[in-house]
């Protein structure tokens, strides 16, 4: 169990956290309020066709992670109480997460009916969600009967995007159905770099990560690695050349260079000097290709993010968002200096 665990749940709640059970969470994207009210699209709807008024942002363990990164905006265990064990303190049923998750989506975007300019087919479809982010916070693994809960989502027709830091391979290894699509997250490259950026309550949990690196080609749905570039930390020679030698273990089917973005708490971590520009990324991004003999094949300016694959096109799609790789970014005006604030992933 947790101590004081009331004052986080309360905290979550003013965040706007809809709460499941005992471990889990939806909360509404930012995404979703800008395709509805501007008919924009998350940078997964151009990379991967995802309709971002059809998306839940979820998680099976809202509290919970072995990592405390100094890149997160979310809401951390370790900046709100002590651990006195590291595992869920219970483990609800995957078919009620799955049933509650979907009612608790709907009731996020209930409002939206009052709005009077608002697209109807759109709401309506929004209200039909097909795609759920197994990413809003915490760590997903960490929740044992995830095989489970990822089969009950597709049974209600829903595809399913998995992310994680890569730190329990045995439940990756182990489930009982694969996600539509698994990304790995990564910032560090290297145990020196993770132990210092990542912050691990455990000590062996970058050579987890390199195992679940090492499973990764058995999958047979797509893998993405994820590598958010903080300026000044992983952006250098170095950390492209360690960089390529872990994805040349994994072989993702997708590779994402994404900028981390100076918001929410980590802002009291990181400087503001710590964003890279969407520039600084794709000449990262370029860089990297060549190491690893990828392909640049899209990019997301308001999302400040690259994506390098050696498909030469999207024929991966979890839906029928209106944009694709080679569509210009729509409503670049309204991005904001700091593109995307509330990134899904």
């Amino acid at each position: 169990m947790v101590n004081n665990l009331r004052n986080p749940l309360n905290t979550l709640r003013k965040q706007k956290y809809h709460l499941i059970g005992s471990h889990s969470a939806v909360k509404k994207c930012y995404w979703v309020h800008k395709a509805l009210t501007q008919r924009q699209f998350c940078y997964k709807g151009k990379f991967y066709g995802i309709e971002s008024h059809r998306c839940i942002q979820f998680s099976p363990a809202v509290l919970w992670c072995w990592n405390s990164c100094l890149h997160c905006w979310r809401l951390r265990p370790s900046d709100v109480m002590n651990w006195e064990e590291s595992s869920l303190p219970s483990i609800d049923d995957p078919e009620f997460i799955a049933e509650v998750t979907i009612e608790e989506h709907k009731r996020t975007i209930s409002g939206y009916f009052a709005y009077p300019n608002i697209d109807r087919n759109m709401l309506e479809e929004a209200m039909k969600p097909r795609h759920v982010a197994i990413s809003l916070t915490g760590e997903a693994t960490l929740y044992p009967r995830l095989g489970e809960l990822i089969r009950e989502f597709h049974k209600k027709d829903l595809t399913t995007f998995l992310v994680t830091r890569g730190i329990r391979p045995d439940i990756l290894a182990n489930l009982d159905e694969e996600p539509s699509q698994l990304y790995v997250s990564l910032e560090a490259y290297d145990e020196e770099s993770y132990k210092y950026f990542n912050k691990p309550i455990f000590p062996n949990l970058w050579k987890l990560t390199l195992k679940t690196l090492e499973i990764l080609p058995s999958f047979t749905s797509p893998t993405v690695i994820r590598i958010t570039l903080i300026k000044g930390f992983n952006n250098s020679e170095k950390s492209l050349k360690s960089f390529a030698k872990l994805i040349n273990i994994a072989q993702p089917t997708f590779i994402e260079v994404k900028a981390y973005m100076h918001i929410g708490a980590s802002i009291t971590r990181l400087n503001r000097e710590s964003m890279p520009y969407h520039e600084e990324v794709r000449t990262f991004a370029k860089s990297l290709a060549k190491e690893i003999s990828y392909n640049v094949v899209s990019e997301s300016r308001p999302s400040r993010v690259v994506l390098l694959s050696k498909l030469d096109k999207p024929v991966i799609r979890h839906g029928n968002c209106p944009i694709s790789w080679k569509d210009p970014d729509p409503g670049d005006e309204y991005s904001g200096e700091y593109g995307e604030p509330e990134a899904a992933i």
